[in-house]
């Protein structure tokens, strides 16, 4: 049967990169639930040769993945600090006060708009997870728990007015059905109102080996030429651009209403565009020969795992990131290489990582244990990790970073 693009419905055709058959990365498994089999699903990239989206043509029902989730993002203090400080900017850049309203959507446990709120500027979270949504409302930000459609756009509207501002960070991404949340945004909006989204980056997960950062709750990834394609379609238009670190590479863009003629696109846009033409990201030879950059890693952190192991070396991870079950499972790494991993999120704590079943302890099991070394999984944050962590060189422990290179250091 012909695979469709989500956005265009053009015939996708073959995969480009098939990281095998795979369970969602955020069900982790109960202890006593240990012989239970994982549901597995294919994980297969696709370019769209017509409107140049890369996707996921595997479809999960959003509420499988979403409504009891487990990541919480008020556990990495990076991501706190990246937060308050594009709250900061916002705020000053589009003069909000408490006239303004802003809407968050997938706001998770309300780690940013927490700065809002105490700038008593009028805001709400929209996060489809029921039990981060409760932790949300704790911190006394208003908080419906549903999935971000046109429908729930309209309800909004009807009961609070439309938006100065909407955020979607690292939620775009998520939405099987973009051509709904877009014109759920677009009828939320203000006549003069920004969307700022962050998105990873394709182009960074291209150059530099991030293939862990495909996973089921990721359908899409994003270069500026496809997002440009999906604005246009919905008389949006990008104005502004900016390149961030996190996530190994991300792009925050400023959106607004195509005939808002109070914002004149920035020709950094149309730069990123014309870069992105250059270095082949509308040919599909670019993600095809990224399969051998994949394969390639895959080849050498096992070699590695396992030549360590066979010097009689202990291995234990940190983190239980989405990421980090999408490397091991498609590099058969189970807990025969990896001993345990350690998380802070005690919602992951006395679990076990779906697929490999490696088990997941709090932080105090590597004073306990003293591994020979420790792989970090969640590699984007490796300096916060090292430095929290920096505790494993007093018994000559050594860190491994997977990608883009697995490396000692």
């Amino acid at each position: 049967m012909k695979k469709l693009c989500k956005f265009c419905k053009s015939d996708l055709g073959k995969p480009f990169l098939d990281l095998k058959n795979q369970p969602l990365c955020n069900n982790f498994v109960n202890i006593e639930n240990s012989q239970l089999k994982d549901e597995l699903y294919p994980l297969e990239v696709f370019f769209c040769s017509n409107c140049k989206l890369v996707q996921l043509a595997h479809e999960i029902n959003p509420e499988k993945i979403f409504n009891n989730y487990s990541y919480l993002s008020s556990y990495s203090q990076t991501w706190i600090e990246h937060a308050k400080k594009f709250s900061q900017k916002v705020i000053e850049k589009f003069n909000l006060n408490n006239n303004s309203f802003v809407v968050e959507i997938a706001s998770n446990d309300g780690y940013l708009l927490t700065n809002f709120v105490q700038k008593n500027i009028p805001c709400i979270g929209i996060e489809p997870a029921k039990n981060i949504a409760e932790i949300s409302e704790s911190k006394g930000i208003k908080t419906i728990d549903d999935f971000f459609t046109l429908f729930l756009s309209q309800e909004i509207v009807r009961n609070f007015g439309k938006a100065d501002l909407i955020i979607s960070n690292n939620v775009y991404a998520h939405a099987p059905n973009i051509k709904d949340f877009t014109y759920g945004v677009k009828n939320l909006l203000k006549e003069n109102g920004i969307w700022t989204i962050e998105v990873p980056y394709l182009k960074s997960l291209i150059e530099n080996n991030q293939f862990d950062t495909i996973y089921h709750e990721h359908y899409f990834y994003f270069s500026v030429i496809s997002l440009n394609s999906i604005m246009n379609s919905n008389e949006l238009k990008i104005y502004d651009i900016e390149k961030l670190e996190s996530h190994g590479g991300s792009l925050r863009l400023y959106i607004t209403h195509k005939n808002n003629n109070s914002i004149a696109e920035n020709h950094i846009v149309f730069k990123f565009i014309q870069d992105e033409k250059n270095e082949g990201f509308e040919r599909i030879n670019t993600y095809t020969d990224f399969n051998y950059k994949v394969n390639f890693v895959r080849t050498k952190l096992t070699d590695l795992l396992h030549s360590l192991k066979k010097d009689g070396k202990t291995i234990s991870g940190y983190g239980a990131p989405g990421k980090g079950n999408t490397l091991l499972n498609f590099c058969n790494i189970d807990s025969t290489l990896i001993n345990f991993t350690v998380d802070k999120n005690p919602l992951k704590q006395n679990t076990l990582l779906p697929g490999s079943r490696i088990p997941v302890y709090p932080l105090e099991k590597l004073k306990e244990k003293k591994p020979d070394y420790v792989i970090i999984l969640p590699w984007n944050l490796k300096r916060e990790i090292m430095e929290e962590i920096s505790f494993i060189k007093s018994w000559g422990g050594k860190f491994i970073i997977p990608i883009p290179n697995p490396q000692i250091i």
